[in-house]
């Protein structure tokens, strides 16, 4: 870093700032989170001593809905703001008692760090009729200059993650139109459809289960979308937009027919995540399935839709609908399973030693049995056929030598 000075005679350098930048410690970071550190550097180039009176950076962070004639203008307008950050950090100042310091030509380099709130941050956002914006500053002012400045953009997500047991429920409707005019009904069209889990990310397939049945005299066309929607709040009023962002369309069903989506696979683009925790600004996403009936109006059905930041992990229920389908059948397993395992009881408790030998019956010997090993192993044989097992153990009390040291052959 280059040398500094502070003194009264330092107002008469007013100096050319060559360069003012802001670079951020991680550059490849594509976004930050509540809680974590956002870290980086202010670069100055002098190309002569400049007199400076303060080094700041500045953090600030907002949701802004905003329409009307004088939203641009100084006129008010149907306006409301919601603050979320709010950083003032110095990075050069004069010493106590002097309000100028002089700082020589070359490079300069001030590295700053703070950490973001622990609280959620709004997912950053930009739509038709507002923003949720997050913004780094440096600003350099100067005795007898104007203050320059630059700026970052702060990319914020708030993750919403599709493994918790709300956004893995299926979601199923069903709905049903009669196709005609007053008394001249040509019959019904009806429509059923189910997506197995609420919430999904970025890139994913949505898989979407269907059935259409034509009971009309006409030639319908089924189709999908996902739609997204943009509410505005302000002043008590509202603004809503809404727009489709991608769709799937199925084949022609004649008069009479119907039709199956067994899976037919609709993929989400790339889009903002679902913004469900500003209180001005929201963005809901739905998963329409929908009918075009000539000369009438669509049917449709709308299955609401969470787009997430952390995908799902496919070690809880594969689909709920699969596991609703075993739950009548599992049932059993709590009910009889023990929470704990037992041990085997006493063989005290089953048979007195009294009673022992009367139960033991002879075991006839092998005729071609020739060795000790063969003899040990028949005892063996009739011992344990009346004898219950040892007490529950994890090491074994009562090792065997004659199996370790001498091999046994076995006789059916």
């Amino acid at each position: 870093m280059g040398g500094e000075a502070g003194s009264a005679a330092a107002v008469g350098f007013e100096g050319r700032v060559k360069n003012l930048g802001l670079v951020f410690e991680d550059q490849h970071k594509g976004s930050y989170s509540s809680g974590e550190t956002v870290a980086g550097h202010v670069l100055l180039e002098a190309a002569e001593p400049v007199a400076l009176c303060a080094l700041r950076l500045e953090a600030h962070g907002r949701a802004t809905a905003a329409w009307g004639p004088g939203a641009g203008a100084a006129a008010p307008a149907t306006r409301a703001e919601v603050e979320y950050l709010n950083v003032r950090l110095s990075l050069r100042e004069p010493p106590p008692g002097e309000g100028i310091l002089l700082l020589q030509s070359g490079k300069h380099e001030f590295p700053f760090s703070f950490q973001l709130p622990s609280e959620p941050l709004v997912t950053s956002f930009t739509g038709k009729y507002g923003s949720i914006q997050y913004c780094v500053s440096a600003v350099l002012e100067r005795p007898k200059a104007p203050a320059q400045s630059v700026k970052r953009e702060l990319q914020v997500i708030s993750h919403i993650d599709v493994n918790t047991p709300a956004l893995l429920t299926p979601v199923l409707k069903t709905q049903e139109k009669m196709v005609g005019c007053w008394f001249f009904t040509s019959g019904p069209v009806s429509l059923s459809a189910k997506i197995e889990r609420k919430g999904y990310c970025n890139g994913e397939a949505i898989p979407i289960y269907a059935e259409i049945e034509n009971c009309s005299s006409r030639l319908i066309v089924p189709k999908a979308a996902i739609f997204q929607t943009q509410t505005y709040l302000a002043n008590g009023k509202t603004k809503t937009v809404r727009h489709m962002v991608a769709n799937v369309r199925g084949n022609h069903i004649a008069s009479g027919n119907t039709d199956t989506w067994n899976g037919k696979t609709l993929k989400i683009p790339p889009v903002t995540p679902s913004i469900l925790d500003c209180c001005i600004i929201r963005v809901d996403y739905s998963l329409a399935v929908y009918i075009h009936i000539p000369g009438a109006k669509k049917l449709m059905i709308e299955l609401p839709l969470v787009i997430g930041t952390i995908p799902y992990n496919g070690f809880g229920s594969r689909n709920s609908s699969l596991t609703s389908q075993f739950s009548m059948d599992m049932s059993w397993l709590t009910l009889t399973l023990p929470e704990q395992p037992e041990a085997p009881p006493n063989y005290a408790d089953v048979i007195s030693e009294e009673e022992f030998p009367g139960r033991v019956l002879p075991y006839p010997r092998p005729t071609n049995c020739e060795g000790e090993a063969c003899c040990h192993m028949c005892a063996c044989i009739q011992e344990f056929r009346f004898w219950p097992p040892p007490l529950y153990s994890e090491v074994d009390p009562h090792p065997s030598v004659v199996q370790e040291t001498q091999p046994l052959s076995f006789i059916l």
